[in-house]
């Protein structure tokens, strides 16, 4: 199975939100408990591509699986958002080559570093990022719920 990475589109937001809620019900994450969030949807041009970020979709034949998002914070710094692989598309490297395609992009929009997080009941995303350089910057209790917030350099992506 190859994963096709390519923009979200507006006839996405359906699947999109579908794959969103799919995915956080998996690991317990529900609206409410002060992590969950979802007034982004409605706005994803607005809040992820107008402004200098990015909305990527990961598709096999024709079926969203995957996705990702970049939320510019400032200047240097670019927020990985979103950032979903469907369970029966789990495992089998998906979330890393989405994750790999937001790095390109961040690169390739000038950021220097991806700032992101997610929460300690989320043990692949969390070993994920490490995999993939990223170091623990802080950690927050949100009701029931540890937030682990990480980041990356990558200014030394773009010396290669």
């Amino acid at each position: 199975m190859k994963l096709r990475i390519r923009r979200y589109r507006w006839s996405d937001l359906d699947e999109v939100y579908a794959l969103h809620q799919i995915c956080l019900a998996q690991v317990g994450i529900v609206p409410g408990d002060g992590v969950y969030y979802d007034d982004d949807f409605p706005r994803i041009h607005e809040v992820y591509l107008s402004c200098g970020g990015e909305f990527l979709i990961g598709e096999i034949d024709s079926r969203l699986v995957a996705m990702g998002a970049l939320r510019p914070l400032d200047e240097q710094t670019v927020e990985t958002c979103r950032l979903r692989v469907h369970p029966e598309f789990q495992r089998r490297g998906f979330g890393a080559l989405m994750l790999a395609a937001l790095e390109a992009k961040a690169i390739e929009l000038g950021f220097s570093r991806l700032r992101g997080d997610t929460t300690l009941n989320q043990g692949a995303a969390l070993s994920l990022y490490e995999k993939q350089g990223w170091r623990e910057i802080s950690r927050q209790q949100v009701g029931e719920l540890t937030v682990v917030y990480g980041e990356k350099q990558l200014a030394h992506a773009l010396t290669q």
